[in-house]
């Protein structure tokens, strides 16, 4: 007999925690998972398949408009925002009950409550119970951070709350750069709302590759969006049945809702790690090894809350690997490179490896191969509109660091790309591979002249 409660205790049921716990149940381990809110965590419930669900009916305000130039005659078509938000609750509530029922299945106890940590092996729930584990995963992933801490932020939503406004905003202001940021005001853009963007930064999404910046930038621009680099809200007051936001330059702009997406934190406090001895970073992220366990041998984290790579197939990916390793006896190591990863916006961006500016600080020789050219679709539809696309490659070996890229469908294209990135092909291989015509994909095997060299050293 165990002298333990349970072989696994799981602190969130998010993507990560779910399949940490599926895979450890499968490998014999007595597994239960305690969750606060709803099954499916950030990703089914508010975050990537929600606001996927949300780009998708943006996007057919352009499609309806792109229609004429093909011979269709449409009526003027009309947005609902109630029909549009009932639709994405039915979905995710759909896949919410088949998290749960994968979880039954496969023998995991359901625990609804809030867990916290009272040592290395005991969790006390809001239930008032206390249990002991022989492991313990915190997966409880991240939330919203809302910064700038601003007179008058408690007047503005996160990412969490926009999904299911009551209203449609006709005017919104978007705060922050980052790909959330972007990604909402791309969306609410295309549905009909104005939307005025404003970010501390030169420009959107510090971090990626510079001429999809650029790019992205002005298609934002064209789309309707008014953007305000280099500055951020110092006060938000309700005024005349509107929130009137004060800016940093001593402008002030009515909206209806202002979304403060500037980020997002690993959801930690309160949940005991302090006084069970595990070590956290400066921003309240878990500290873990590549193996996903903390300081404390019994503890594990993995997801958004360790602060690595804060992508769900990254959780999952992280999730599973703990419990081959302390379940299954099969030592596994995530393998953080060549993470592929999309911003879906409207036209939205793939991107895999090293960005130009990255490369260039790391290789002394990096050849630069980019393209940029007018989609197909927009020759008859009339659209102002161009796709960039962009090869990275190391000028001693050949080797193809990064591809992004900036156009229709280019989430798909990079998942696709990480593969052949992931086992090192170099920008012959590319070359090798017959392409297919007509699409925009074939641009990426079809670009010979190479339009930069740059050299560590010389101007």
């Amino acid at each position: 007999m165990s002298d333990f409660d349970y072989d696994l205790f799981v602190i969130g049921a998010g993507s990560g925690g779910v399949r940490a716990a599926r895979i450890a149940a499968g490998y014999g381990a007595k597994v239960a998972v305690a969750e606060e809110f709803r099954i499916g965590g950030t990703c089914v419930i508010r975050g990537c398949v929600p606001k996927k669900l949300y780009v998708y009916a943006s996007r057919f305000a352009e499609d309806f408009e792109d229609a004429a130039g093909f011979g269709w005659n449409v009526p003027p078509a009309r947005f609902d925002w109630p029909t549009l938000v009932a639709a994405k609750e039915k979905e995710i509530s759909r896949l919410s009950a088949i998290y749960a029922t994968n979880l039954e299945k496969a023998g995991v106890e359901m625990i609804a409550a809030r867990a916290t940590l009272e040592g290395p092996h005991a969790i006390r729930l809001s239930t008032g119970k206390t249990v002991t584990a022989r492991v313990i995963l915190v997966a409880t992933g991240g939330a919203p951070a809302m910064h700038p801490a601003i007179p008058g932020v408690e007047l503005a939503i996160s990412s969490n709350e926009i999904f299911d406004l009551p209203q449609f905003p006709a005017r919104l202001m978007v705060v922050g750069g980052g790909y959330i940021a972007v990604e909402f005001a791309s969306v609410f853009a295309r549905l009909g709302s104005q939307v005025t963007q404003v970010f501390r930064a030169d420009n959107v999404l510090r971090g990626f590759d510079e001429d999809l910046r650029a790019g992205l930038s002005e298609a934002m621009t064209h789309a309707g969006v008014t953007l305000k680099a280099g500055l951020l809200p110092t006060h938000i007051e309700r005024a005349a049945g509107c929130l009137r936001v004060a800016l940093s330059d001593g402008s002030t702009v009515d909206v209806d809702q202002v979304l403060i997406a500037t980020g997002r934190a690993a959801y930690t406090a309160g949940l005991g790690l302090e006084a069970a001895g595990v070590g956290l970073r400066h921003n309240g992220a878990i500290i873990v090894d590549e193996r996903s366990r903390t300081n404390v041998p019994s503890i594990y984290a993995v997801g958004d809350v360790t602060d690595r790579i804060n992508l769900t197939p990254v959780a999952i990916r992280e999730g599973h690997a703990f419990a081959d390793t302390v379940f299954g006896g099969k030592e596994t190591i995530v393998d953080h490179r060549h993470v592929p990863s999309a911003v879906f916006t409207t036209p939205e961006i793939g991107t895999v490896g090293l960005t130009e500016e990255e490369a260039r600080r790391e290789y002394e020789v990096v050849d630069i191969y980019k393209s940029t050219f007018r989609p197909m679709k927009a020759t008859l539809s009339g659209r102002a509109e161009k796709t960039i696309m962009k090869i990275v490659v190391c000028g001693h070996t050949d080797k193809v660091l990064g591809v992004h890229v900036l156009g229709h469908d280019s989430g798909e294209m990079a998942q696709l790309l990480a593969i052949p990135i992931r086992m090192g092909a170099t920008k012959a291989d590319f070359d090798a591979t017959m392409a297919l015509h007509p699409s925009a994909a074939e641009e990426l095997v079809t670009m010979r002249t190479r339009s930069a060299r740059y050299e560590r050293g010389k101007a």
